[in-house]
C-alpha cells in the first residue's frame, strides 16, 4: 500500500562513471595550479632571492631591518650580523632580520628643500 516501485538505472549512466567524476574534479585541478603559480611560486622565489642577499652581505653595507631601523654593517657571522645603527652603538642581529640592503651608491633624501 505504502510501497514506492524501484526503477532501474540504465546502462549508459554507469558507463559514464569515470569520465563524468573527472569532469567534476577538473575545475579543483585548475584551481590548484593557479593556487601554485599565483601564491606559492612567488613566494619561493622571494625567499631565494632574501636568502642570496643575506649570504651575500658584507662589512660596509647599508642595511633596513625589518623594524625599519638603518645601520651600517660592521661584522659578518654565520647567522648574525653586528650592526653600527648610531656612532659607537652596535647591535647583534639575526641575519634573517634584515630585509633590504641599500646600494652604496644609492642617493640619500634631500631635506634642504625651503617652502
Amino acid at each position: 500500500m505504502f510501497a514506492t516501485p524501484a526503477f532501474a538505472q540504465t546502462a549508459g549512466a554507469a558507463a559514464a562513471g569515470p569520465q563524468a567524476m573527472l569532469i567534476q574534479f577538473l575545475p579543483l585541478i585548475a584551481l590548484a595550479v593557479l593556487f601554485y603559480f599565483l601564491m606559492i611560486r612567488p613566494q619561493q622565489q622571494r625567499m631565494k632571492q632574501h636568502q642570496q642577499m643575506v649570504a651575500s652581505l658584507k662589512r660596509g653595507d647599508q642595511v633596513v631591518l625589518n623594524d625599519g631601523m638603518i645601520g651600517k654593517v660592521v661584522r659578518v657571522e654565520d647567522k648574525e650580523a653586528g650592526i653600527e645603527i648610531a656612532t659607537g652603538v652596535t647591535v647583534k642581529v639575526v641575519k634573517s632580520m634584515i630585509g633590504e640592503v641599500r646600494v652604496r651608491g644609492e642617493p640619500a633624501p634631500a631635506n634642504d628643500s625651503k617652502s
